[in-house]
């Protein structure tokens, strides 16, 4: 039986649990207490490894002043929302440079607005399937093997996904598997991790980034590494969903398809590590463009409808860039930016062709809190010509659609503090701002305020 057939057949177990609050606190109590008796080393040459983590997000989302609304829109009124999500991290070495992982996950979660009417929503913990269920499902069972080419050596400490080891400066990696796109591209120190850093989506990894996975957030492919000291190269083929942000996947991968190519130069600048990452990206599958609906619309009358004309094969393409760079010891800073073609619909992430943004992290070290983490950024988020001209003619989008729009860039400010509270174990306050939400100056602004316990052991 092949690897990738044997893969799939392992981790395709989903199930429904009945979930009750008391119970969803116990864990989180539990896996704290586990978190705090985990000694923090890191084995040399780890055979096995096991992690895990526990994570609830409360939000508060302010009512706020609209012109009007429409079937996508975010409510005006006050919401509450909250999320929970607990994951296995399980690996193993299968020989030298072999390694395979699963990640058995739960969750569950209550959106606000049902997930609609931002372009960045506000909780990258909230799937576009979550419910007030737990559910139970296999997130990844990927293998890994690497190839040592020379050059100096590297020690790689024991993580979530990642056996302790040492590796060579120069190196081939080939994952393949069921996994996410962002596990191997644009990792970001500063601003990908929704579990611990920034929650809005425009800040866990380029929000015009149209990445395929479904609509929890995985997929299925593989991609192939070379890393030659300071330069690495990286390419990826992953399925598709097979409707647009729905959770079955397309496994016609020579035909649907989603092809990630990315260049990392990492640097040092006065001594501090920094890097550099171009990312370009090519999505394929039978996907509704902007103009067709828009014609259609003026032949036959009436609002415009993707569905309509979701009949062809399309590609859909974008290009970013990601700068990352340490200040200090305990600072840094980050610029993302991307540009996506903004001819066809949103596919399998956001509602947004063109992202902008920019943040700071630092820990608590100066203020004698070394594991504490303080993070402030900025988004901006924008849509092509005919993507504006089809939500203001009525038309739906999976997230948007206010029925009219008076357009405006979308910009976001978020900051968070996550403050230590036992070994490995953190709760985070966090503030979100957002103007023109949906990009729509006739309604907003926006506030979020949001609470986060997350352990790890």
């Amino acid at each position: 039986m092949r690897l990738s057939v044997f893969l799939r057949h392992v981790v395709q177990c989903p199930g429904r649990i009945p979930m009750r609050t008391p119970w969803l606190l116990a864990m989180l109590v539990s896996t704290s207490a586990m978190a705090q008796q985990a000694d923090g080393t890191a084995a040399q040459d780890e055979r096995f490894s096991v992690h895990g983590q526990a994570t609830y997000v409360w939000q508060r989302k302010s009512g706020f002043a609209a012109a009007y609304s429409g079937d996508h829109s975010l409510l005006a009124t006050r919401e509450n929302s909250y999320t929970f999500s607990g994951t296995l991290f399980l690996g193993a070495k299968l020989w030298q440079g072999g390694e395979l992982y699963f990640n058995p996950e739960i969750v569950q979660g209550r959106p606000i607005s049902n997930v609609s009417g931002l372009g960045g929503p506000t909780n990258g913990e909230m799937q576009k399937t979550s419910g007030p269920r737990l559910t139970l499902y296999a997130a990844r069972g990927f293998f890994r093997q690497r190839f040592d080419l020379g050059g100096a050596d590297q020690q790689v400490v024991s993580a979530a996904n990642q056996l302790a080891t040492t590796v060579k400066s120069r190196r081939l990696v080939v994952t393949i598997g069921n996994l996410a796109v962002n596990d191997i591209f644009d990792r970001n120190d500063y601003a990908g991790d929704p579990r611990g850093q920034f929650l809005d989506w425009s800040l866990l990894t380029h929000a015009a980034w149209d990445f395929p996975a479904d609509a929890r957030g995985y997929t299925w492919g593989g991609a192939v590494e070379w890393y030659h000291d300071a330069w690495a190269l990286r390419a990826g083929r992953f399925e598709q969903p097979k409707w647009p942000n729905q959770l079955p996947l397309d496994a016609q991968l020579f035909r649907h398809f989603g092809d990630q190519v990315e260049i990392e130069h990492d640097h040092a600048i006065s001594g501090q590590p920094g890097k550099v990452l171009l990312l370009g990206f090519r999505g394929r599958a039978v996907m509704a463009r902007y103009s067709d609906a828009l014609a259609l619309a003026d032949a036959s009358g009436g609002a415009p409808s993707l569905d309509a004309v979701r009949t062809r094969e399309h590609d859909k393409t974008g290009v970013g860039i990601d700068v990352q760079q340490a200040i200090t010891g305990d600072a840094g800073a980050f610029v993302r930016a991307m540009h996506a073609d903004g001819r066809t619909e949103t596919y399998a992430f956001s509602e947004v062709d063109r992202s902008l943004s920019a943040g700071l992290s630092l820990k608590g070290a100066r203020w004698g809190r070394p594991d504490d983490a303080l993070g402030v950024a900025l988004a901006v988020n924008a849509l092509s010509p005919p993507h504006r001209d089809y939500l203001a003619r009525g038309g739906l989008g999976f997230f948007l659609g206010d029925g009219a729009l008076d357009y405006r860039n979308e910009r976001i400010i978020e900051t968070y503090y996550a403050l230590q509270v036992a070994k490995s174990t953190h709760l985070s306050l966090d503030w979100q701002h957002i103007d023109n939400p949906g990009y729509n100056h006739a309604r907003g602004p926006v506030h979020v305020l949001s609470a986060r316990l997350h352990a790890e052991f």
